[in-house]
């Protein structure tokens, strides 16, 4: 069986600026109104019955979706964006006492404050990397009433009505 929830409806929503180095069209910072679909298959089982309470389910995707809301997602292994300051092995301590995220692509420089970012450990900000993201960040944040009866959980992220990605992982 499987359980759908269907973000547009459910209220899973975000709106967040992002940029896709070197593409000619969404090459320059811009933003979308995302919403995020979310799928579960699975056996029922429990006291009701149920593949995964949809409560948790959506508390968990509601979290993720506030966390990247009216920011800028840089994704900080882009081989296109250069960090200022950084080296080539780049990582999240990089940015820990930094007050402004500071980088370059193709000859642009960008001093964002860091509270307006979120930094994702991603190549790209597509809606391909953040659906697998949220997949893995839901996965590990339901983790503790994930049972065997789960067999796959897939994530749809869209930019729009009708323009998205979906990332399903399979857990058995």
């Amino acid at each position: 069986m499987k359980i759908v929830i269907n973000g547009i409806n459910a209220n899973l929503r975000f709106s967040s600026a992002h940029i896709i180095p070197k593409h000619d069209f969404c090459g320059y910072i811009h933003g979308h109104s995302y919403f995020v679909d979310v799928e579960i298959e699975g056996d029922r089982s429990g006291a009701f019955d149920f593949v995964i309470d949809f409560k948790d389910v959506k508390k968990s995707v509601c979290k993720i979706c506030k966390e990247l809301d009216h920011k800028l997602l840089i994704p900080i292994f882009n081989n296109n964006i250069k960090f200022k300051f950084a080296d080539e092995d780049i990582n999240f301590d990089f940015f820990e006492d930094k007050e402004y995220v500071e980088f370059n692509i193709d000859g642009k420089e960008y001093k964002i404050p860091k509270i307006d970012v979120v930094l994702l450990p991603l190549k790209h900000s597509s809606a391909e990397e953040l659906a697998k993201y949220f997949t893995e960040l839901l996965i590990k944040d339901i983790s503790s009433i994930l049972k065997e009866n789960i067999s796959s959980v897939a994530i749809g992220v869209n930019e729009g009505i009708g323009q998205g990605a979906f990332f399903k992982m399979n857990l058995i």
